[in-house]
């Protein structure tokens, strides 16, 4: 008797962590653009940012060589969606503070890493899918602020413009739940990381939580892209259970043949993969 008992509570324990960790099955026509895709790390952009990195010019190489695309967006003081990844200008610029402290009209009029010329500066996300023009298969990360309902419904008014494919992904669980709530058919990712990188920001429960893919039961990721090698157990049931993996960022040093084995698509950097793997 007692033997039983245990053994129900062993699967009501294991039924209710698949529930906790379950992602949603995106279909075949959401992932087969990804697929086996290399995707460039903000565009092919070139190690000494001569070509400075989210711009248009890596864009435009990007689709020049073949590659899919990932690219960050957020807002600006006055509302505008632009591509960028930090939330301070600090290391891409000479000035200081936050992007969404400055104007457009301000962002971009600043020089990228002392590059000066056309399609080198910080470009609004509209200007980016126009080059992208569907060529590039993208994935579009949400930089987490506190309007971000602002973002999600800006970006998703402006992608509902624009020709596929394309997906979103965000570290922030509550635009990734925002998309599952009012965009149900686009297919989304909850950006994650290690438990040790996530430290550096958060306090043990919540790093836990987001390491090891809990927040899952609140948003249904349709993929998963993961910036480490080591693999927690939710991510390494995530994919036979239905799940689209994706790795961020590899290297030219990266365990390239293992990276192919364990994820569905990688977003890649300071190198010249293969188009598909």
């Amino acid at each position: 008797m007692l033997i039983g008992m245990i053994l129900v509570i062993l699967a009501l324990l294991c039924v209710g962590y698949v529930f906790l960790i379950a992602c949603a099955k995106p279909s075949k026509e959401q992932t087969a653009p990804f697929q086996n895709l290399n995707c460039a790390h903000r565009g092919f952009y070139e190690k000494d940012q001569s070509v400075p990195e989210n711009t248009l010019r890596a864009f435009e190489r990007a689709v020049e060589h073949g590659y899919g695309v990932e690219l960050d967006v957020q807002l600006t003081k006055d509302g505008e969606v632009v591509v960028f990844h930090d939330d301070i200008v600090d290391r891409e610029t000479e000035y200081k503070g936050r992007v969404d402290s400055f104007t457009l009209e301000e962002l971009q009029a600043m020089s990228l890493f002392g590059t000066h010329g056309d399609k080198l500066n910080i470009p609004l996300f509209t200007d980016v899918m126009a080059v992208l023009d569907g060529k590039s298969p993208t994935i579009v990360e949400l930089k987490s602020t506190e309007n971000y309902e602002e973002l999600c419904q800006k970006t998703l008014k402006i992608l509902r413009t624009c020709k596929g494919p394309y997906c979103v992904e965000s570290f922030d669980w509550r635009i990734v739940r925002w998309f599952r709530l009012h965009a149900p058919d686009l297919m989304r990712g909850q950006l994650t990381e290690s438990y040790a990188g996530w430290r550096h920001s958060l306090p043990v429960l919540p790093a836990l939580a987001m390491s090891h893919l809990w927040t899952n039961v609140l948003t249904r990721p349709h993929f998963i892209a993961y910036g480490s090698m080591k693999q927690p157990l939710a991510l390494r049931l995530a994919r036979p259970m239905g799940a689209f993996t994706v790795y961020w960022t590899e290297e030219p040093s990266s365990d390239h043949e293992t990276l192919k084995k364990r994820y569905d698509c990688r977003i890649f950097q300071h190198y010249s993969p293969e188009i598909h793997y």
